[in-house]
């Protein structure tokens, strides 16, 4: 099916992705893997690229373009040829947004042009060991010091993406005891270097897939950080990080009917090449209604999570709509890529073969985010259930 959301401008910047992931990413593909990132000079040229701060201001060294469509399109790229760009999506697409929306003009002129050079890498820490998707149940605290100028941080954090690239965390945190009449009152935001004294970085956490994409423990003991980094008001973080999550999850949605496509694209071409009892797999009746299924589901997920795309650039995407684009591409991408992995036989369980990579990189979008189950009680609730 026709897509008619890009136009000439977005075209040429899929070229020019594509043709950087082919030179630059692929042949460095296995390296990537044994480091657990890609290596801080890849960073680096995403910002000469203007990959990373496409969304800043020019001002402040960005590409003055708010639109996700170019972030929709390095997805789709970066499936197709079977490569990562690290904590690129946690960097550009989550942490940007929220110092553009509720950081101080002193705040964006202080970290945005080194977040779009690459030169101030970014995370996010929200969960904790125990709270998983309850939020409001966090426990890292940050208290004023005597004086009013610093805020003292204690905690720990888990699960967090590009924790160890990063120069910078958005640390969600509680500046006000917890009330069990409002769980979700007293979180902030603080942006804590990550040379500051008393953070550390614990494990680097080993996983089934995402291998180029670090994930790690953090921890906070004493932490001093600035009253001037803190982001937007004391105790309104709930409302930012709900305000957020729409994109987020959409992000993820994309990036799982990109997953899917590239799987389709893997298996046609194995199936086409594989010879079975002396004939190409592809000429059985099987493996033709295999692939129709996974073709359909995928094009009805592209069209759906295309229609959200549009909808985000419009300021008009709501958090149930966003739900039912993560929900359903996700769901989709997992039964496509298992289809397509058993098309595969016994090669597609050995992972030098892209079916392999997408069968365990994909399976965790149905967890992060926010997980299946949570997304259909947001749904369920939309409806008025």
């Amino acid at each position: 099916m026709d897509r008619t959301i890009f136009n000439p401008e977005h075209d040429e910047f899929r070229s020019m992705a594509r043709e950087f992931i082919t030179r630059e990413v692929v042949p460095n593909r296995e390296a990537w893997d044994e480091l657990g990132r890609p290596p801080r000079e890849f960073f680096l040229r995403l910002g000469e690229l203007g990959i990373l701060g496409i969304a800043a201001p020019e001002g402040h060294g960005g590409g003055g373009d708010a639109s996700f469509k170019y972030a929709a399109i390095l997805f789709e790229e970066i499936a197709r040829a079977g490569a990562s760009f690290g904590s690129y999506t946690v960097h550009s697409c989550l942490v940007l947004p929220y110092i553009l929306r509720y950081g101080t003009q002193e705040q964006q002129r202080r970290w945005i042009p080194g977040m779009a050079s690459g030169e101030l890498m970014t995370a996010i820490a929200m969960t904790e060991p125990g709270t998983g998707s309850d939020l409001a149940n966090i426990a890292t605290s940050a208290t004023l010091t005597e004086d009013g100028a610093h805020y003292r941080v204690n905690g720990a954090k888990t699960f967090i993406t590009g924790g160890v690239t990063a120069d910078m965390v958005l640390t969600v945190c509680r500046t006000s005891a917890y009330d069990p009449q409002d769980r979700r009152a007293g979180i902030s935001i603080l942006c804590v270097p990550t040379n500051s004294a008393g953070f550390s970085v614990g494990r680097k956490l080993d996983k089934i897939g995402l291998h180029q994409q670090d994930t790690a423990e953090l921890s906070y003991s004493d932490v001093l950080v600035p009253v001037e980094n803190l982001l937007g008001e004391t105790g309104e973080a709930f409302g930012y990080l709900a305000h957020n999550l729409p994109q987020e999850r959409l992000s993820i949605a994309l990036n799982s009917v990109a997953h899917a496509e590239s799987a389709i694209m893997h298996a046609t071409e194995y199936v086409r090449d594989r010879k079975v009892f002396g004939k190409p797999v592809a000429s059985f009746q099987n493996t033709k209604f295999v692939l129709a299924e996974c073709i359909t589901e995928t094009e009805v997920a592209r069209v759906y999570v295309d229609q959200c795309l549009e909808l985000l650039d419009r300021g008009a995407l709501t958090a149930a709509d966003a739900a039912k684009a993560k929900l359903h591409a996700t769901e989709v991408a997992g039964r496509v890529i298992d289809k397509c992995l058993q098309l595969h036989g016994g090669y597609g369980y050995i992972t030098e073969y892209p079916i392999a990579r997408l069968y365990a990189d994909s399976r965790v979008t149905r967890i992060y985010g926010g997980t299946s189950e949570v997304m259909k009680t947001i749904i369920a609730k939309s409806a008025g259930l």
